[in-house]
């Protein structure tokens, strides 16, 4: 049994073996030059959320060319009338600016000029997602953050859903994550 293992480990080891870089994925002559070069830019990028349709993203993204100030406070006071209690309320890009000197380059690379965060709760939605499952809880407290670049305020928030796919609590997840979105959809 030993001389038979060892003859097979044998002939394994001796056998050519091509690595997966060795294997064409496309074979040139069944592509046009055109298509060659336009397959070797897709993979090249990284792939993007805004590659996705809207309600496939993991994150909800709404572009407003407002103030964040503005638009800020609007949600704020929508998410309180809607039964959602603001717990904290973190200034990222104060907070991030502090390390500007440190990080030298690459500190704020994409050239945001304020970045604020608001962390909410519904006690009612709380309460249902445990009921469901306790794991996601995870998605306690929820949050949206904001950012401005120039005169355009961009608004992203995780969409619990998606979060929950595979989870009992997917249906209260969901319904959590129309809600917030319908509040940010009208107070905009």
């Amino acid at each position: 049994m030993v001389i038979r293992l060892g003859v097979f480990l044998a002939a394994v080891v001796m056998m050519p073996m091509q690595s997966q870089a060795e294997i064409p994925l496309v074979s040139p002559i069944s592509k046009k030059p055109q298509e060659i070069i336009q397959l070797a830019e897709a993979t090249n990028r990284k792939p993007s959320l805004t590659d996705l349709p809207d309600d496939e993203r993991m994150v909800y993204v709404k572009k407003r060319s407002k103030p964040l100030t503005v638009l800020y406070r609007s949600i704020f006071r929508a998410l309180e009338h809607n039964g959602y209690y603001i717990l904290i309320e973190p200034n990222i890009g104060k907070n991030l600016s502090h390390f500007a000197q440190r990080w030298g380059s690459d500190y704020n690379r994409n050239k945001l000029e304020e970045i604020r965060s608001m962390v909410f709760c519904n006690a009612w939605y709380a309460n249902k997602v445990s009921n469901a499952d306790p794991y996601m809880l995870a998605l306690c407290p929820l949050r949206i953050t904001m950012y401005q670049k120039g005169k355009l305020t961009t608004i992203v928030f995780v969409r619990p859903g998606k979060v929950a796919a595979q989870s009992p609590a997917r249906e209260i997840a969901e319904e959590l994550e129309k809600d917030v979105i319908r509040i940010i959809e009208n107070n905009v």
